[in-house]
């Protein structure tokens, strides 16, 4: 029997359409919440919605425009009088060093990664009751840097650090934030990696788990931090990588001793 750790609660989804926000949207809804879902595809915004039934609604949303995550908190809260749940998921990447990246590149990058986790926060909140939770999507690549992902790095980076911010100022609000950092996940925005022979297959290998996230398992790890189970975890930052930052990048010197298990 599935569990109803959400029900009646109201989740705000922000890149919902597909990946981590579409596998959360649909976990979160198996369980009993209200789901807002938003994306900048309208389309697949809908579509999931019609999957989910009539407890979710779909909005269009560029998150990098504060009118749009205005509108979108406030057709929301027009919906369901509060938001129990928020998921700053969206987000996109950029290829390219301080040099080669074009401003408007980085702007963007900036504008979808950071800028939209500050706007949904600042309309969300006051609208948030006691026992709330905000879930951020940072990244593993927010704890390190990674070649040519400066943009990426950087935004990654400033939302580790402002979700630590946001959970020490809300925390007497009785409103718990905390931080997803996923390592490599299987979604559409990762399948471009499939268009570089051997990309894919050296990624992996760098990983202790041997293989790629599927979306679902990052979806129960923001499931945790939404729910009443995680009632005193707040300014955490969740590493979810199967393993790769725990590894300090020195070689595996059994492999070239002979003694390596595989």
């Amino acid at each position: 029997m599935t569990t109803q750790r959400f029900e009646n609660k109201v989740a705000v989804i922000t890149g919902a359409a597909s990946g981590i926000g579409a596998a959360t949207a649909r976990l979160l809804a198996r369980e009993g919440a209200h789901v807002v879902l938003a994306d900048i595809s309208d389309e697949g915004g809908r579509t999931l919605a019609a999957d989910l039934g009539s407890t979710s609604m779909a909005v269009a949303c560029d998150v990098s425009k504060e009118a749009d995550v205005a509108a979108l908190i406030r057709a929301a809260i027009d919906a369901h009088g509060r938001i129990d749940i928020l998921f700053n998921n969206a987000g996109i990447g950029s290829f390219g060093n301080s040099v080669e990246l074009p401003p408007d590149q980085w702007e963007q990058v900036i504008a979808v990664d950071l800028h939209s986790v500050y706007y949904a926060c600042h309309h969300a909140i006051p609208h948030m009751p006691r026992g709330s939770a905000i879930v951020n999507t940072a990244s593993i690549s927010g704890l390190g840097g990674d070649y040519r992902f400066a943009a990426y790095n950087a935004a990654k980076g400033a939302v580790i650090n402002y979700t630590r911010a946001l959970a020490i100022d809300h925390a007497r609000d009785g409103i718990r934030v905390n931080a997803l950092c996923p390592g490599l996940v299987e979604t559409p925005i990762t399948a471009g990696l499939n268009q570089m022979p051997g990309l894919h297959e050296d990624w992996t290998a760098r990983i202790p788990l041997g293989r790629a996230a599927q979306p679902e398992e990052m979806a129960n790890v923001v499931a945790f931090l939404a729910s009443d189970a995680a009632s005193y975890v707040t300014g955490t930052i969740m590493v979810a990588d199967g393993g790769t930052t725990a590894h300090t990048g020195q070689p595996e010197v059994a492999r070239f001793a002979g003694m390596a298990d595989s």
